[in-house]
């Protein structure tokens, strides 16, 4: 009970010095590849990037990007209400992970089919790389409603405003990753390429900012866009304040005076002006900061030591420019006037918090639950399935056993505490899985000497990431996706069934057309997986039965086979329940109106491995009809179960022992002679073309 409970007390039998040295070794390594993956996944997620070392000091991919398209539509990435946001979104997805193990619902993962995943990893792997190329070519824009018309934004600035410095720290990366990758995977190639990029970035000033007033611009069209921006965004946000009080004004008159009443409806109105106010002010805003990202500017020294921008090309005669190009950083707050801050070098990560994160519960806001728990269940169950198949390609290697309830349990329990320690929703990661299991790993040990290297990295180190370029994070991102580009996915999904590679192809193109909203992409591979499902339950394949030459019965229609004129032989592949009983019926009548000289219908139940109320009444049905028309019926190979329906309701006394066989072979020889009586019919294929008793009943095809 004990070891059910705390899995992890199997750790320490047979626990010695040279296990926990091995344990410790392969620890640190992962560390080395987890310290900067997770500061980058974190900004995939639209986090600051220490919270990836927090994520990584608790408790990927997908997951990340999933939180980012789950909370973009809530808040603004990276504010204080989106960190929120993420951390009841850990809180949720680690209480849903939780239940599911507890009940043991881990198989709820299966309605997530083969095909529908890999076509969504393959369009989540473009969408993740995609989305760093803004980082890659030193741009900025804004985020569309669609995820291809941000990236056609991108394209459009890199073509004239592309920072070759930025882009060039980014190619380092590359190429110091894969050609580190291809020598020896063993090498923490993430590592290296971050400390070189970071030493150079630091050597050779790549960051590059400048603080200077409003009164250093020289140019009135750009002093009038940063003010007209300061004063959208300051009305914005203004806007939504009162929009939040306007929204419990409505609460609270909707409960003392009913959904309907004038208070209720004039603060509803109220509220649907402020939104429609917000957007017309966050339209402006938009504007102006899309307009001051495309202007470049050129600093000109003062005898002070400050610098005076003006716009490019604009210089006045008989001054010199400082040789740099300028851009005015922006983002979705208001400018301080006083100290605006203009970059001419590239972006860094910047200052990263030292020590660990204050532990606390974060704050439930009941409104905010609603529209995050869908989201909640798809990360659930998408960093499950990532999770547990990682945990299946280790288990194979290790031949460990594994119980997907309690993988639900423990990623659950991450979840939770990650939520409380300021982190945002995790899963496994098969890159560093196969590092550590590559680094000699023998227990769960090296993982807690991993969270202790990160502890350590968060204490004492965080200085050594402030000049980590932000391409250079892009690129860690963009290298890492590369193992989830899986195009023969596709192709062997198509090779064993047409619909399942069709379902693949549609949720790849929908996952793509409509991301950042991946769950719709997701949803609809779901409801094509079960539609496919439910149409192949209802229509199972009915076949026909006839002697082959190597004496077993197989589909007469697929091998071409001729079949006998007075025994229909019909198998019937599925379960037999409320959805497919009439079309069981159908083929019945179809057989007797097209078979002009039939007697006897040998129903072949060895397919049927259930059957419910109405697949009963519908056999019973089948066996009055085909009775009182003048034929017999009998049945072969009828499963237990079914059998035990059949006694329940008496359909076995309705047929007659003597109508139920246990073998095909045996069905055939009993009603062979009787069916023929006073026959015409020449060269019967049950005997002509194998002897009955040399019918091989151990293939029925």
């Amino acid at each position: 009970m004990i070891a059910r409970i705390f899995p992890f007390m199997a750790w320490f039998k047979k626990y010695n010095l040279a296990v926990l040295r091995t344990d410790g070794i392969a620890g640190l390594t992962v560390a080395l590849v987890l310290v900067p993956q997770s500061m980058a996944y974190a900004q995939l997620a639209g986090l600051p990037a220490h919270y990836g070392l927090y994520a990584a000091f608790l408790p990927p991919m997908l997951v990340s990007l999933m939180t980012s398209a789950a909370l973009a539509p809530l808040a603004t990435a990276g504010s204080t209400e989106y960190v929120a946001y993420a951390l009841l979104l850990a809180l949720l997805v680690g209480v849903f992970q939780f239940a599911l193990g507890v009940l043991r619902l881990g198989l709820v993962v299966n309605f997530l089919s083969h095909p529908v995943v890999n076509g969504f990893t393959n369009a989540a792997a473009i969408i993740i790389a995609t989305s760093q190329l803004s980082k890659m070519f030193g741009v900025n824009v804004d985020e569309a409603p669609h995820h291809y018309e941000t990236i056609m934004r991108v394209v459009e600035a890199a073509l004239v405003y592309t920072h070759w410095p930025t882009f060039i720290m980014g190619a380092l990366a590359f190429g110091i990753m894969f050609a580190l990758k291809r020598i020896n995977p063993k090498i923490p190639y993430v590592l290296v390429a971050v400390a070189v990029t970071t030493v150079a970035s630091w050597a050779l000033g790549f960051e590059h900012n400048h603080k200077a007033p409003l009164e250093a611009i020289k140019s009135a069209e750009l002093r009038d866009l940063v003010t007209s921006f300061n004063q959208a965004t300051a009305r914005a946000a203004q806007h939504a304040a009162t929009r939040v009080e306007v929204a419990k004004q409505e609460e609270t008159a909707a409960k003392e005076h009913g959904e309907r009443s004038l208070e209720a409806l004039k603060a509803q109105h109220e509220g649907t002006y402020l939104a429609m106010q917000i957007e017309e002010d966050q339209k402006e805003a938009r504007l102006a900061r899309r307009a001051l990202r495309a202007l470049l500017l050129e600093g000109v020294p003062q005898a002070n030591g400050s610098l005076s921008f003006h716009l490019q090309g604009q210089v006045p005669p008989g001054s010199q420019g400082d040789g740099r190009a300028w851009r005015l950083s922006i983002g979705n707050r208001p400018l301080k006037l006083e100290a605006l801050t203009f970059s001419g070098g590239g972006a860094v990560v910047g200052t990263v918090p030292a020590g660990l994160p204050p532990f606390s519960l974060p704050t439930i806001e009941m409104s905010a639950l609603g529209k995050l728990f869908p989201y909640a269940a798809i990360i659930s169950l998408l960093g499950f399935m990532e999770a547990i198949s990682i945990a299946k390609a280790m288990a194979a290697k290790t031949g460990q056993r594994l119980d997907p309830n309690q993988e639900l349990i423990g990623q659950g329990l991450a979840n939770i505490l990650g939520a409380l320690g300021r982190s945002y929703p995790v899963s496994g990661s098969f890159s560093r899985s196969a590092v550590n299991l590559q680094a000699g790993a023998l227990t769960g040990m090296s993982s807690v000497f991993t969270s202790l290297t990160v502890l350590v990295v968060l204490l004492f180190f965080t200085p050594l990431l402030y000049h980590l370029p932000q391409s250079v994070l892009a690129a860690v991102i963009m290298m890492a996706v590369v193992g989830l580009v899986n195009v023969s996915g596709f192709v062997h999904a198509w090779k064993a069934q047409w619909y399942d590679g069709a379902i693949s192809i549609i949720s790849f193109i929908f996952t793509l057309i409509f991301a950042p909203h991946l769950d719709k992409g997701i949803m609809i591979g779901v409801v094509l997986s079960l539609g496919v499902f439910l149409y192949k339950s209802m229509r199972p394949k009915v076949a026909a039965l006839a002697m082959h030459d190597d004496c077993s019965f197989r589909d007469a229609q697929h091998f071409g086979l001729r079949q006998c004129e007075h025994i229909a032989v019909v198998r019937f592949d599925g379960p037999l329940f409320f959805a497919n009983s009439s079309f069981l019926e159908d083929k019945i009548t179809e057989r007797i109106m097209t078979m002009p000289g039939l007697r006897h219908i040998l129903i072949v139940a060895n397919g049927i491995n259930d059957m419910d109320a109405s697949g009963e009444e519908a056999l019973s049905l089948i066996v009055d009809r085909v009775r009182s028309a003048g034929f017999d019926i009998s049945f072969s190979g009828v499963k237990e179960n079914v059998q035990e329906t059949m006694r329940r309701t008496h359909l076995w006394e309705k047929i007659g022992d003597d109508h139920i066989f246990p073998l095909l072979a045996t069905a055939v020889a009993a009603i062979h002679a009787e069916a023929h009586r006073n026959s015409s019919e020449v060269n019967c294929p049950l005997v002509t073309v194998c002897p009955i008793g040399a019918y091989r009943e151990s293939e029925v095809k």
